[in-house]
């Protein structure tokens, strides 16, 4: 397995040496928990190690060659034994490249727990969900995934993965600080004043994600064959925690399931207007993110939502459509628009136009007229269920009169809606009259 990340405790020879060392241990890391954001290329790590330790000096060599980690981050802290325990800040040696030094004076001999925390990026993660209708398309079930990507150069075994919704304050860019020839820009001695306000920066960043890393739990039943993912409120932030753990390698993404909610209440929604949707009609899924849709214990973060419906034979799934959706807080409805059908056809036709009410100026010239179109329009459902279709039609002026056999709605002053519910395998017709006013006929309505 690639190994980038090096831990070494060698043992000083009258100072910094980097010639002939004292090698005591490789410790490898016992435990890692990853908080990666997906609003910035930025994940938190905080690793925990035994370190053998001698009674005295001991010098700790840490190596983030071909990582993006950010060495301005890294602090590390004794987890037990802390008063037998002193590290110092970690110190950048000069010409010597992705290279840093901890001093550990230990007053004991034996295994010392400590934990190393850093910031890093390549680490990344998005979500994204299935919808399977029910065959009379009532209800659908809802899954929800996440993908986590690792492109940080660094392999993760059996880390636990936190993942959070929400922004940073972002002073520089992880990456830009890990690819750094030298810590500071330059080579040879550190100014001290730049050095702390470079740790200074990493730690306030990390303190930040360590608030979100306190939380309070919602929580979520979970699959019986699948890992919990726990999410928490965190005022502007909302954290997932993946139940146990996964190994990601470098290059790898994996695939991790969120929640799996079933019987979620939906409405179908057929809309027809041309300005907008051209000649075809348009289908729109809605549902609401609360308890009574079987939702409603998170908000769900934003993502790709692919649509099918079970068509009832073997289990074979029929693909619907497809619709991106930000962020849906609790309570709250989205409608997502899964794009133009072709079982579902609208025709409107205009059977007759003649203009009428003519006024004359005192030149003799038309100063006003009345234009009546008569419309005929098919709804056509070749489906095997009702649907509901809305029927929008726009009008060029405020100033118009409508009849019809159909029951309309008016929406504003230049456009009506009408809405149909036909059988499955059927044709509905209806007819209206548009009579508009052009010129001074229009002072009259």
């Amino acid at each position: 397995m690639k190994r980038t990340l090096i831990l070494l405790i060698i043992a000083a020879f009258g100072g910094v040496v980097f010639g002939k060392v004292d090698l005591v241990t490789l410790p490898t890391r016992d435990t890692v928990r990853l908080t990666i954001y997906n609003s910035a290329d930025l994940t938190l790590a905080r690793e925990s190690r035994a370190l053998t330790v001698k009674e005295g000096e001991n010098k700790l060599q840490f190596s983030w060659a071909n990582t993006l980690i950010d060495p301005t981050s890294l602090e590390m802290i004794a987890k037990a034994d802390a008063d037998r325990i002193d590290i110092a800040e970690l110190s950048y040696p000069p010409r010597v490249q992705n290279l840093g030094l901890w001093t550990v004076e230990s007053r004991m001999s034996g295994k010392a727990p400590v934990e190393i925390s850093y910031l890093t990026s390549g680490l990344s993660w998005r979500a994204f969900y299935m919808g399977t209708l029910a065959e009379n398309e009532d209800t659908m079930r809802l899954q929800g995934y996440v993908r986590v990507t690792n492109n940080s150069g660094e392999d993760y075994e059996n880390a636990q993965v936190r993942l959070i919704v929400g922004k940073v304050h972002m002073i520089d860019e992880i990456a830009a600080l890990a690819r750094r020839e030298y810590p500071y820009d330059r080579p040879g001695e550190v100014e001290p004043e730049r050095e702390e306000r470079a740790r200074r920066r990493g730690l306030v960043v990390k303190e930040e994600l360590r608030q979100v890393e306190l939380g309070y739990l919602y929580g979520v039943d979970a699959l019986a064959s699948a890992k919990e993912i726990k999410k928490e409120g965190l005022s502007e932030y909302f954290l997932y925690t993946i139940e146990g753990t996964e190994t990601i390698p470098t290059g790898f993404s994996k695939r991790l399931i969120s929640f799996d909610a079933h019987d979620v209440g939906v409405v179908n929604l057929y809309r027809f207007e041309q300005e907008r949707y051209g000649e075809l009609v348009v289908r729109f899924l809605s549902f609401k993110n609360d308890e009574e849709h079987n939702l409603g214990d998170t908000p769900i973060p934003g993502g790709m939502l692919k649509v099918y419906r079970d068509t009832g034979s073997n289990r074979h799934l029929s693909y619907t459509g497809q619709s991106a959706f930000k962020y849906i807080p609790v309570d709250e409805d989205v409608e997502l628009n899964l794009g133009p059908v072709a079982d579902v056809v609208v025709e409107p036709k205009l059977m007759d136009f003649e203009t009428d009410n003519y006024q004359f100026d005192y030149k003799g010239n038309v100063s006003g007229w009345d234009e009546i179109r008569t419309f005929k329009v098919e709804v056509r459902n070749t489906r095997h269920i009702p649907v509901k279709v809305e029927i929008k039609r726009n009008f060029e002026t405020p100033y118009w009169l409508l009849k019809s056999d159909h029951k309309y709605e008016k929406i504003d002053s230049r456009s009506v809606k009408f809405v149909l519910t036909p059988v499955p395998r059927t044709t509905g017709l209806f007819e209206y009259v548009l009579t508009t006013y052009h010129g001074t006929r229009q002072e009259r309505r």
